[in-house]
């Protein structure tokens, strides 16, 4: 049974010209479409089935960075990610206790 991680990754990009707005759009893009979703501005989160998957998202991630600008990424249990605690604003679906059903592949 794999261990329930999640990627947080958190990034400030230059966005002063066409070029650097539209790197970072692609970056924010790729995340959404590899499965992440915005915890919130420039902060991104995304579950993954142990380490295993962790190391194939990091991978992902290397090969889609913008080429400017500062991008970090911290990985964290998913009991770790629940206590959370929301101190300002509304809280979102992801904010949710998550359950995952596990797969069973014939």
């Amino acid at each position: 049974m794999h261990k329930l991680m999640r990627i947080l990754v958190f990034f400030d990009l230059p966005v002063k010209t066409k070029s650097e707005r539209r790197a970072a759009t692609r970056f924010r893009n790729y995340l959404l479409l590899d499965g992440y979703h915005m915890v919130q501005y420039s902060v991104y989160a995304r579950v993954c089935n142990g380490t295993d998957s962790v190391e194939v998202h990091r991978k992902r991630l290397q090969n889609s960075l913008p080429p400017a600008g500062s991008v970090r990424m911290m990985i964290v249990t998913e009991n770790q990610y629940n206590a959370i605690e929301l101190l300002v604003g509304k809280p979102t679906v992801f904010d949710q206790e998550q359950t995952y059903e596990q797969l069973m592949l014939f």
